[in-house]
């Protein structure tokens, strides 16, 4: 099987690809997740920052970073969710402008309009209102034109969608030559003590919070196992480089926890 590709069954031509532990249909995968992400939209950010204990505001800082945000930047944040990357993304382009200038866009796309909904609330309290539209779409087939975007990002999403393959070949797509991708995901400890207190806590403490603050213990089961069976950070280069990108970097966050993947449309 290719790394985060359907697989073909021995039985019959029906493909299937993992959702968290399980094998399922590839056909389904797309409506589980959407339904793990519908049951937590309300209380998804704060469940970040509880699981991580706000580490991966650190992460999302990182990615920003390497980034680096401009005016004028179009972004395209794929599975942005309630938008926690595009308003970080648009403070920064604005506070890097040196007097008048073109200001950045951020185009949100998530396949979930619950989540979506809960960041146009957010936005809408932060007064964030130019430069940030919000549209319904998969990660394996854009609702933007080819070479339209500077930069597409995606944090935390690439492992949900069912072909992951496809999902690269989308987002070099849409980018324009010389445009940057940039991908933070979960990735595989590199040290064997941290990888078992990891491990522990994924699998007990998370499913507890998910219970006790969601109300949805299957939902945070599935994203821990997920983790698990997302390909690790070189696998991933792998895939990039296979999608037509050039210069692939990463870095590891965090021991390994989380990794930062850096590409270019050339």
């Amino acid at each position: 099987m290719e790394p985060g590709g359907p697989e073909q069954r021995p039985d019959g031509p029906q493909p299937t690809t993992d959702f968290g532990f399980r094998r399922v249909r590839a056909g389904e995968k797309s409506s589980l997740v959407r339904a793990v992400f519908d049951s937590v939209a309300e209380r998804y950010d704060l469940m970040n920052d509880l699981m991580s204990f706000g580490i991966h505001r650190l992460w999302k800082q990182a990615l920003i970073d390497w980034l680096a945000p401009r005016p004028g930047m179009r972004l395209l944040d794929v599975a942005g969710g309630t938008g926690d990357i595009a308003l970080r993304f648009l403070a920064r382009a604005a506070a890097s402008a040196r007097g008048p200038a073109e200001p950045a866009q951020a185009i949100v796309c998530d396949v979930n309009e619950a989540m979506m909904a809960v960041g146009r609330e957010r936005a809408m309290d932060r007064g964030v209102v130019q430069g940030l539209s919000w549209v319904c779409g998969s990660a394996e087939d854009l609702p933007v034109a080819d070479r339209s975007v500077d930069a597409c990002t995606i944090a935390f999403g690439l492992r949900n969608v069912t072909d992951v393959a496809r999902a690269l070949n989308e987002a070099h797509r849409v980018l324009a030559p010389c445009g940057r991708f940039l991908c933070l995901e979960f990735s595989r400890v590199d040290t064997p003590i941290l990888a078992g207190l990891y491990d522990r806590y994924s699998f007990s403490v998370v499913p507890a919070l998910g219970r006790i603050v969601a109300g949805r213990e299957e939902a945070y089961r599935y994203l821990v196992e997920s983790i698990r069976r997302f390909p690790d950070a070189p696998t991933l280069a792998g895939l990039m480089r296979e999608a037509g990108f050039a210069r692939v970097r990463y870095r590891l966050l965090s021991g390994g926890i989380a990794a930062l993947h850096s590409a270019w449309r050339i």
